[in-house]
């Protein structure tokens, strides 16, 4: 499998890390409610603070996440929406984190319906100037606008291919896309075609997610209404093995589950290590003679 650890461990010949980083500044999204399954709690780091400066923040980053394992990071903007940060405002801020020696480049976690024109043509001439390499994280979640209204993402999937092209058309930077599995009303069929479509556009890099029930959101007053039904372990792995299938090679897995902080965490609860999931997938697959793209194939 072309995971993120294998993918850039050929690409620079060592082991290569993430560094989260916090800009601050809330997502545009919460001033229209929010997404229904975000808290920004359940997935930042305990050791990041966004009211510390981007050095401190990455000093940290350094000593509680790489912790000598990796002497090389990609500075990942996973919080909110960075890019709604002004151009004027961002651009110095992600120059100086490209000084950084140590720093092979960025991941900009963001919205489709937050890149704007402005940013993309200096931060282009920027990456280029500083010989390294960027690639945009684009939260795009399903394909089906009945899934991103009942999600509360208010951008609509052709916001996601104006965006994906207005990247694209720099030639400089590489484009991720991050989906859930699991959103109600949401069949496996759609769910395997929001793989296809987003495959099929030509994208370097996929972020996989099962559906998570997170404690005060509106997904978690939705799941105790009962309309919510999460994946549970077994039946995720059996859908996994389903699209791992009829992903291209080249693309990068990015990440294949969710995980959020256990207090916070309401559904589902699998009580199993990362590590082991993989392993588990891993052996499932070998046993079955398959593997990333075979149905390609």
């Amino acid at each position: 499998m072309n995971t993120f650890s294998n993918h850039y461990r050929q690409k620079y010949g060592e082991p290569v890390g993430k560094i989260p980083i916090d800009t601050g500044l809330a997502c545009p999204n919460r001033q229209h409610g929010g997404c229904i399954f975000c808290r920004p709690a359940s997935f930042t780091p305990g050791y990041l603070d966004s009211r510390d400066s981007y050095r401190i923040q990455i000093e940290r980053g350094k000593n509680s996440l790489l912790k000598g394992r990796f002497k090389k990071y990609l500075a990942y903007f996973q919080q909110e929406t960075c890019t709604a940060v002004p151009a004027k405002t961002l651009l110095p801020v992600l120059s100086t984190i490209l000084d950084d020696s140590d720093c092979l480049g960025l991941i900009l976690s963001t919205r489709p319906d937050c890149v704007s024109d402005n940013l993309l043509a200096p931060l282009a001439s920027l990456i280029a100037e500083k010989e390294k390499e960027c690639l945009f994280e684009l939260g795009l979640q399903s394909i089906h606008d009945k899934s991103l209204q009942l999600l509360n993402r208010n951008h609509s999937y052709q916001d996601f291919t104006d965006c994906f092209q207005r990247i694209r058309r720099h030639g400089t930077f590489e484009i991720g896309v991050h989906l859930i599995f699991g959103i109600p009303g949401e069949s496996e069929a759609e769910m395997l075609q929001s793989v296809d479509t987003v495959c099929a556009l030509g994208i370097d890099a996929l972020k996989l997610h099962h559906l998570q029930v997170i404690r005060e959101t509106e997904l978690h007053r939705m799941y105790q209404r009962g309309e919510v039904h999460p994946f549970t372990l077994d039946a995720y792995l059996v859908f996994l093995q389903r699209v791992l299938v009829r992903i291209p090679a080249n693309v990068t897995i990015h990440r294949l589950w969710a995980t959020s902080h256990p207090n916070l965490l309401i559904a589902p609860k699998w009580d199993i290590l990362a590590t082991h999931l993989s392993t588990r997938l891993k052996n499932e697959m070998q046993e079955k003679g398959v593997f990333q793209g075979s149905e390609l194939t």
